[in-house]
């Protein structure tokens, strides 16, 4: 019961759990991302004790990754003392699938600083259940447990969690655990049937000013569709504690 099982130091094997919403037989890119993110943070511990955090997450998905076996490689493009840029590739077959750029950063004490503008959302327990599964097919959809305040199609606040671990009898941190359910904000307030739309995202890139913190993450999202083929999900993350960071996606529409 995980959505991945460690199969040696750099290599991974996929289960059930991951198949994806626009095709069942393909993972969906959601815990590859949070895998990619614990991967970052193992080359990080491996390589130095300071307590770097990660500020910035970056994906570029280059193709689609069956429900198997991949590996994944880390290289450290600018090394500092205080801020770090990683990139990490998952490839299946030698083939990469997905590119990670992470920004990795030292931590200091500016609790006297800490605040946010951006707005709170209601907890979990103030929203109503919402099957997911109604609108998408997929292991990974339906391994999620989802509460919901929709606004109108294409904008919505929803909390999300699920009891599947990352990784099969190995800790992660409360980042990676957090962002295996980033990259399903596309699917939770549609703007379009994807059965008569398709709209898969291309990237994610995600800020935080906070690592986010518990089994639950929120997310305050808006979907937008321009005339000319492309979209854009924007979304402000949170934990139950309050807001972390924002996140985009970018977005090819393509009428059915």
């Amino acid at each position: 019961m995980s959505y991945f099982e460690r199969t040696g130091k750099h290599s991974f094997r996929a289960t059930e759990h991951v198949g994806g919403a626009w095709n069942i037989t393909e993972q969906h890119i959601a815990p590859a991302f949070g895998l990619l993110a614990h991967v970052v943070e193992c080359d990080r511990d491996a390589r130095r004790n300071d307590g770097l955090v990660i500020g910035r997450l970056s994906y570029d998905i280059l193709g689609v990754l069956p429900i198997g076996d991949m590996d994944a490689e880390v290289t450290v493009l600018r090394p500092g003392r205080t801020i770090e840029l990683v990139e990490a590739v998952l490839s299946h077959g030698g083939r990469a699938a997905v590119r990670l750029r992470a920004w990795l950063m030292a931590p200091g004490a500016t609790d006297a600083l800490e605040g946010t503008s951006l707005p709170r959302i209601v907890s979990p327990d103030e929203m109503k259940p919402w099957d997911a599964s109604q609108v998408w097919p997929g292991g990974f959809i339906e391994s999620a447990e989802v509460r919901r305040d929709q606004v109108e199609p294409g904008r919505a606040s929803f909390w999300v969690r699920t009891p599947i671990p990352l990784l099969a009898d190995e800790k992660v941190s409360d980042l990676a655990h957090a962002v295996r359910l980033f990259d399903i904000s596309n699917g939770m307030t549609v703007r379009a049937d994807p059965k008569a739309v398709a709209f898969p995202n291309l990237d994610l890139t995600a800020h935080l000013f906070r690592q986010p913190q518990g089994d639950w993450v929120g997310f305050d999202t808006t979907v937008s569709f321009g005339a000319d083929g492309i979209g854009l999900t924007s979304s402000v993350l949170h934990d139950t504690a309050g807001p972390v960071g924002t996140m985009s996606q970018i977005l090819t529409v393509r009428p059915n």
